[in-house]
């Protein structure tokens, strides 16, 4: 009876659906839970954005078999889609040939086991999961063999206070903050910014994007510019690694950004970590922990990375690392603070387990709090997950991926001390073989799945 109960996913996005896909080569039962009302649903909301990654690595393996039985033709490898046109041309039509095994509008509340909440251990294991669902029926519970949850962290961006809590003021100031990439394409989002000062804050790959666009509405707009704010004591290796990047296109993005400073349509903030934000006149300010203030803002984008929401999984026994919000056994292999060169090791069910046998978070999700996923790291994970759950252990733990570097080294969190940062040098193109760049037995693919 266990075996005829589903697999839950949580979440129709890239790997969401490539789990299914997964699942359903290895002819066992899934049920995909979106609360979205289409596949790739928040996808959809960064639309406008272009990947990093061409269309070869951005189809699971499973899922391009599964399409093909429907006569889907599989877009040029070599382009390099925006997000909307990832979900129109590849999510959407992946769960069309999933079928009913996709649910959209289906909220999920809660995961639990069936008359067990956390505490208790007396035949926990035997016990199914249970999914508490809400829908636009109203609620329903859900017996699952497994869940896996990949819905992502898109609903949870962090915040502009420096300290993980919203700054003094923030909430109040929502109105002219973004936690978005602005979609300059649209004329009103154009107005908003064309011919004002906008504080961009984060220093990830969203934050260059945001500031290349804006530089370029500069060009358009004389009196537009950006603040690149920066917790940082310097601007180090936020521009990449350039042309020793192996991802051409996440290079050529910092490239862009560095040209944008240069320019003059961007000036740089360092070392200033954001405790408040005022009102200023019509406009707004940001002050600093130091003290220091931004004054003359008139808009603030946000973009200082995602959190995991855990909130329905308060009853599923989880291991997590304190710091990153991951999976124990896959924190060491992605902490900021000892890696930023594009490099982790392989990983699947086994770095992906929790105390709760059968729950995985995988995606984006399972990273936490770190940063830059990249899409062919969840295809592998949810291949691995799958194979584990057939009781395939050994095609589970056979995990080959090699990820493009980034052509730069370091602890990214070693730049948010001033002492450490390094002079605007660029980035370093070599690694040090004793550093968390070194040689590495097996490297992961990819490519990240929005332009952060």
């Amino acid at each position: 009876m266990t075996d005829e109960r589903p697999v839950v996913v949580i979440g129709a996005g890239p790997a969401g659906l490539a789990a299914a896909a997964e699942l359903v080569a290895r002819d066992l039962p899934v049920l995909v839970l979106e609360q979205g009302e289409r596949a790739g649903a928040a996808v959809s909301e960064w639309g406008h954005v272009r990947l990093f990654s061409m269309w070869r690595d951005l189809v699971d393996p499973a899922a391009d078999k599964l399409l093909a039985a429907t006569g889907w033709r599989r877009p040029d490898d070599g382009g390099y889609p925006t997000g909307r046109e990832w979900v129109e041309d590849y999510l959407t039509p992946l769960a069309e040939a999933l079928g009913d095994r996709v649910r959209f509008g289906a909220r999920v509340r809660g995961v639990s086991r069936l008359g067990r909440d956390r505490i208790v251990d007396a035949e926990r294991a035997e016990q199914p999961f249970t999914v508490l669902v809400r829908t636009r029926e109203g609620e329903e519970r859900l017996l699952a063999r497994a869940v896996v949850d990949a819905s992502g962290t898109w609903g949870s961006p962090n915040p502009v206070g420096a300290d993980g809590l919203p700054a003094l003021g923030e909430d109040a100031a929502a109105g002219r903050i973004s936690y978005r990439i602005p979609d300059l394409s649209e004329e009103e989002t154009r107005e908003r910014y064309a011919g004002r000062t906008t504080a961009v804050v984060g220093s990830g790959h969203s934050a260059l994007t945001a500031l290349v666009w804006l530089a370029a509405l500069a060009q358009e707009n004389p009196g537009t510019k950006a603040l690149w704010v920066l917790r940082r004591g310097g601007v180090g290796d936020a521009f990449g690694g350039g042309a020793d990047d192996q991802l051409a296109e996440r290079g050529a993005l910092g490239q862009r950004a560095r040209a944008a400073v240069e320019a003059g349509h961007v000036e740089v903030v360092t070392g200033f970590r954001t405790a408040r934000v005022r009102p200023a006149g019509d406009r707004l300010a940001l002050v600093g922990e130091d003290g220091r203030e931004l004054e003359r803002v008139d808009e603030v984008v946000a973009l200082t990375g995602f959190r995991p929401d855990l909130s329905a999984l308060s009853e599923v026994r989880l291991g997590l690392d304190p710091a990153l919000q991951a999976p124990v056994e896959l924190a060491p292999l992605i902490d900021p603070n000892q890696h930023s060169c594009g490099t982790v090791y392989p990983h699947g069910a086994a770095e992906l387990s929790h105390p709760e046998e059968g729950f995985f978070l995988a995606g984006m999700k399972s990273y936490g709090r770190a940063p830059t996923f990249l899409a062919l790291t969840g295809y592998e994970q949810v291949r691995s997950i799958a194979a584990h759950l057939a009781g395939d252990h050994e095609s589970a733990s056979r995990v080959e991926l090699v990820l493009p570097e980034t052509g730069v080294c370091g602890g990214a969190g070693l730049f948010d001390d001033p002492a450490a940062a390094k002079a605007d040098t660029g980035a370093s193109t070599e690694a040090d073989a004793s550093g968390c760049c070194g040689p590495v037995p097996q490297a992961e693919p990819g490519e990240p799945v929005r332009a952060s």
